[in-house]
């Protein structure tokens, strides 16, 4: 009470002397309007996902890895020395080699929330924004500024403090000109805390208001509110991981080597610079104490005030990041070890069948409610008949379920001893619980499937996955829009959304002339289409993003410009896609790269569909078109082999990569005497150094732009 007294008192003052409103006031953290939508931010560097672990053995497998690529030495190496830019030995604090990876593991709770990226400017909080697909999040900047925990305005550590993190001389007097003028990035964890959550849920049964779910769920819904007020009323945590970059500000003065070497440096300096970090973390000189750290934690997880899914263990030595790199969406150097899966034992009252949007039934088990770890479970998935049948499960069955990475409910075993005799077998699905529609068993699957072409259940799952974000990607269009589309009978098919009015729209609940409008703009944008992305969307059973990827490629082989074969006498265009597919029998499908008979089957079938094809002639006089496939381009770079090494600021390396491979080059993950080109950003890793010893052409991100034209 005396808090809100002084805030209130604090408003007033600044209402009549605004001219002394300071950036960090408490008054500046809620937004007075609240926004129409969030606004889409490209993160500068990737925001990646990590790898999960889930025993001993996986983590020793992880540590041999490493070891492999770094090749290290048998005897000792500090991870951090006297050198360039006033860098200095670290008191204390530096392990041990110990016949593991040189500098030790940094071992943090992996907290069960919402991953935010902050970026500051000048010191001042700028931007924040959620994780998104990795690459582009959504800028939810009002709604962190709400969270006591992120500082508005970077703390100016002192002198003192600096040193005692490692920072002398030159170092430190470089540092203050950066945090001055400079741009620092934070990433971390904004939660829910289990006593908030409880109060809430406490709040809002005593107001008959919806009960929240979890906290995880309540963070990232509370994240995402377009009203700032309701965010700050939920109370929100943030702990912060990491800072980018990882060495600090290397350049401009503070040597090669940058201002740290170690991860739990990196935290040590975001808490001197205002953000929390967790206290419960620990740097492990080997990987066993690292184990021991996560198996502490594994049996305490319920005394901690937050939820926690495991332990994230990380390469402490900053140096070896660059030679560890990273492997698909994740890096090498660190490692999610979860904690094992809680269970609890509940009973199967019944099982339904879901419908896909292939026609695939999927049987889920409706449950006694039971909590596991705070989240109350009422349905886990039975996954398939066979799996059914090898558990031995029926109707009225005790069982023990799990929530495997505490995400996914399932059942794991049956308590046979505790049946009464009233259990009932399970058995396969006759008609389509949706549609009434035949159901049949395909040979060689465990799925069964709906074969009625106009069921409603697999229909609205198939426009749901047309207007995705890994397909069409149509902002605004989202699965209760699409419900009602369908219920009113304006949408049947993909098609139709091309055809839809402003005028169609505002009748619907949930939309006045402005939502309308927008969604009707939303549609239109998306109306020229990669073609990637279409065939994902078309919902060929088999056919997910990497088949599409591979499909779209081989277009590349073929000359649809003008003149050169194109159907359409001009760009690529849907009569080409129906053309080259028809025209493909079954048997050379399969001689495409990575094409099985079960994948060659399933997309002859469905381009010698006539509904099908019908659908694809519907679009295309509706409006859609397809962006020219790899290879119409002019290949420029064809035959040249490239090698990407550090990051870039024009492009994302996936930019990167489809640019190379549009002109006709080919991209490589490793430097060898064939590689033409290293592209060298921004920190760039070892690949730099091989290339030089090996005569290979190094080009920066300028020249680079400059090759691809």
């Amino acid at each position: 009470a005396a808090q809100d007294s002084l805030k209130n008192e604090l408003q007033k003052l600044e209402n009549e002397h605004s001219e002394f409103i300071t950036p960090d006031s408490p008054t500046q953290r809620v937004a007075g309007q609240p926004l129409d939508k969030f606004n889409k931010v490209r993160h500068s560097t990737p925001m990646t996902s990590l790898f999960d672990a889930f025993s001993r053995e996986d983590m020793h497998d992880w540590e041999k890895r490493m070891k492999k690529i770094i090749n290290p030495t048998t005897s000792p190496e500090p991870s951090l020395s006297k050198g360039e830019g006033g860098i200095r030995e670290r008191r204390g604090s530096s392990p041990p080699y110990e016949g593991g990876v040189r500098g030790g593991y940094y071992a943090e709770l992996k907290l069960d929330g919402l991953a935010v990226a902050l970026v500051y400017e000048k010191g001042r909080f700028i931007t924040g924004a959620t994780r998104g697909d990795g690459r582009v999040g959504e800028d939810v900047t009002q709604n962190l500024k709400t969270i006591e925990a992120i500082p508005l305005v970077l703390r100016r550590p002192e002198n003192r403090e600096l040193k005692n993190i490692g920072l002398s001389g030159p170092a430190i007097k470089i540092f203050y000109q950066a945090l001055a003028a400079g741009r620092l990035e934070a990433r971390g964890e904004a939660i829910m805390t289990n006593k908030v959550f409880k109060e809430l849920n406490l709040e809002n049964k005593k107001a008959g208001k919806p009960l929240l779910a979890n906290p995880r769920n309540a963070a990232a819904g509370s994240i995402r509110q377009l009203d700032s007020k309701l965010t700050a009323s939920r109370r929100l945590d943030c702990y912060i991981y990491s800072l980018l970059p990882p060495l600090i500000w290397s350049a401009g003065g503070a040597g090669e080597e940058g201002f740290f070497n170690s991860h739990e440096q990196e935290h040590k300096l975001a808490e001197l610079l205002g953000f929390k970090v967790l206290k419960q973390n620990k740097l492990c000189l080997n990987l066993d104490e690292a184990i021991k750290y996560h198996d502490y934690w594994e049996k305490r997880r319920d005394q901690v005030p937050f939820d926690c899914d495991g332990v994230v263990i990380v390469v402490n030595d900053l140096k070896l990041w660059p030679k560890l790199g990273f492997v698909g969406k994740g890096p090498r150097f660190m490692m999610a070890y979860k904690f094992a899966a809680e269970e609890a034992t509940t009973k199967i009252k019944d099982v339904i069948w879901q419908v896909g949007r292939t026609g695939v039934l999927t049987p889920t088990a409706e449950l006694t409610p039971v909590s596991i770890y705070g989240v109350t479970v009422s349905r886990a998935t039975l996954h398939n008949l066979d799996e059914i049948n090898r558990l031995g499960i029926k109707i009225g069955d005790t069982v023990i379920i799990e929530r495997a990475g505490d995400v996914i409910p399932k059942v794991v075993k049956v308590l046979p001893n505790l049946r009464v005799g009233a259990e009932k077998a399970i058995k396969a699905p006759l008609e389509c619980p949706m549609c009434g529609g035949w159901v049949e068993r395909v040979k060689n699957e465990v799925a069964y499937r709906c074969v009625n072409k106009n069921c409603y259940a697999v229909n609205l799952r198939r426009l749901r996955h047309w207007a995705g974000k890994n397909t069409i990607d149509i902002e605004g269009l989202g699965p209760k829009i699409i419900e009602q589309l369908v219920k009113q009978g304006l949408v049947r098919d993909p098609s139709d959304f091309y055809k839809l009015t402003a005028g169609d729209l505002i009748p619907l609940e949930r939309f006045a002339e402005k939502s309308a409008d927008n969604l009707i703009k939303a549609i239109s944008a998306r109306k020229e289409v990669d073609l990637i992305r279409l065939l994902y969307a078309l919902g060929i059973r088999h056919v997910g993003e990497e088949t599409a990827q591979l499909l779209a490629k081989q277009f590349s082989i073929f000359n649809f410009s003008a003149g050169g074969g194109s159907a359409s006498g001009g760009q690529f265009s849907i009569k080409d896609l129906i053309k080259y597919f028809v025209e493909m029998s079954s048997e050379k499908l399969q001689k495409l790269p990575d094409v099985g008979p079960v994948v060659a089957k399933s997309i002859y079938d469905w381009f010698h569909d006539k509904h099908n094809l019908e659908l694809l002639r519907k679009l295309a006089a509706n409006g859609l078109t397809i962006k020219s496939p790899a290879g119409q381009a002019e290949e420029k770079l064809a035959g040249k082999v490239f090698v990407l090494t550090g990051g870039l600021d024009k492009l994302t390396r996936d930019q990167a990569k489809a640019k190379i491979r549009e002109l006709g080059g080919e991209v490589s993950s490793s430097v060898s005497k064939n590689t033409d080109y290293v592209v060298a950003g921004a920190e760039p890793g070892g690949k730099l150094e091989k290339a030089k010893k090996l005569g290979v052409k190094v080009i920066d991100e300028e020249e680079f732009l400059k090759l691809l034209g």
